[in-house]
């Protein structure tokens, strides 16, 4: 796969991760984990599913005895052990609920239990992050320049959205706050808090839906600073100017993540 094609797998990965996390309720709550989703981030992982009685597992090593298993219900825990035993203890059968010693286990899973909740989302997200190369040059750059420019050409905003998300993922970039918001805009740039709560965004990118600009600010603006938004509200309508503008833009980004490729330790 391309350097883009594992980026944007990335960014796939971690939006299923943030959904899924985001339905989980805290302990003794009614809140259900929504199951399709996680289960969509678990076919993009090296787990293998297997139903067992009643029961949806994800086995890390299938061909393992004992190996990491989740199990994909609300509480999305991770076992390490067999798949008889996280049966056992998950849908016990009456005739193994007589036994004491396995009372003991189905009452008590944590000498086999790894994590559970966002825990688990968590380490699923990250495996699968690991398995992808996501070393690149200035050619795997120029493409995404390519592409979105190509996209800005044909006033084609879902592509332009691409572009910026792909670079915003390199770079760093945050979704622009609440402060920052404009409406049928899409923003990303730098994002940090001071001490006093005063959100600093910036450099930042915003791109209209509706007029198909894509503007620069090349400085970092203070959400307690009405003045400079007011600014940005003004370059994006077109009444200040920017600091780069349509292709530019993305030129200027492209630049700034070969410094990362630049400035990485050998």
């Amino acid at each position: 796969m391309s350097f883009k094609e594992n980026l944007l797998k990335k960014i796939k990965i971690n939006r299923l991760a943030r959904e899924v996390i985001a339905t989980i309720g805290p302990p003794d709550s009614d809140r259900k984990t929504d199951k399709n989703i996680m289960r969509s981030l678990l076919e993009m992982s090296t787990y293998t599913h297997r139903k067992e009685r009643d029961l949806d597992l994800y086995l890390q090593d299938a061909a393992a005895a004992q190996t990491n298993i989740l199990v994909l219900d609300n509480d999305l825990a991770i076992y390490n052990t067999f798949v008889e035993d996280v049966a056992l203890r998950k849908s016990p059968t009456v005739k193994e609920m007589i036994s004491i010693r396995n009372v003991f286990k189905i009452l008590n899973d944590s000498d086999v239990v790894i994590s559970k909740k966002e825990a688990s989302v968590k380490t699923i997200q990250q495996e699968c992050i690991e398995m992808l190369d996501l070393s690149f040059d200035a050619s795997d750059l120029d493409e995404i320049v390519t592409d979105g420019c190509a996209s800005l050409e044909r006033d084609y905003a879902d592509g332009v959205i691409e572009s910026l998300e792909l670079f915003a993922e390199i770079l760093g970039y945050a979704p622009a706050p609440k402060a920052f918001q404009i409406s049928h805009h899409k923003g990303f740039g730098v994002l940090s808090r001071k001490e006093s709560k005063e959100v600093v965004f910036g450099p930042m990118v915003i791109y209209s839906l509706i007029h198909n600009s894509l503007n620069l600010i090349d400085r970092q603006v203070g959400s307690f600073d009405k003045e400079k938004i007011e600014f940005v509200h003004k370059v994006t309508s077109q009444k200040e100017q920017a600091d780069a503008q349509g292709p530019d833009v993305f030129e200027y980004l492209k630049q700034k993540a070969l410094h990362l490729v630049h400035d990485s330790p050998k």
